[in-house]
């Protein structure tokens, strides 16, 4: 499968996720509305995809909330694989990613320095 095709694969694969969280299909209690999908890397035998997930939560939360995902990835397979049509929906792996959250620590820290010039 050509690169453009994984990358265009893995961006509705996490737009459907985002979907399924925001409206609280995944009915774990450990999946919460503030996780984050960064990006999905498909593999190019599409037997596999890599989710990114994050959150502004604590590390603890945000890792309680991938394993609810991965505990859900049968189910959030199935969904997947009726709304997209391709003939093998890859196995989903759910990885934590604090990115988000390590830019936003970054940001503030500049931010802090800029105000200590000034003064």
């Amino acid at each position: 499968m050509s690169e453009y095709r994984l990358i265009r694969l893995g961006e509705q694969i996490r737009n459907e996720i985002s979907q399924m969280i925001l409206r609280q299909q995944i009915k774990d209690p450990r999946v919460s509305t503030f996780l984050s999908i960064n990006r999905v890397e498909v593999s190019g035998d599409l037997s596999y995809a890599k989710v990114y997930v994050s959150s502004f939560m604590d590390e603890k939360r945000t890792l309680k909330g991938v394993k609810g995902l991965e505990s859900a990835a049968g189910f959030i397979q199935s969904t997947l694989g009726k709304k997209l049509t391709i003939r093998q929906f890859p196995k989903l792996q759910f990885i934590a990613d604090s990115s988000i959250k390590d830019g936003f620590e970054m940001v503030r820290k500049l931010e802090e320095l800029e105000a200590e010039s000034e003064s």
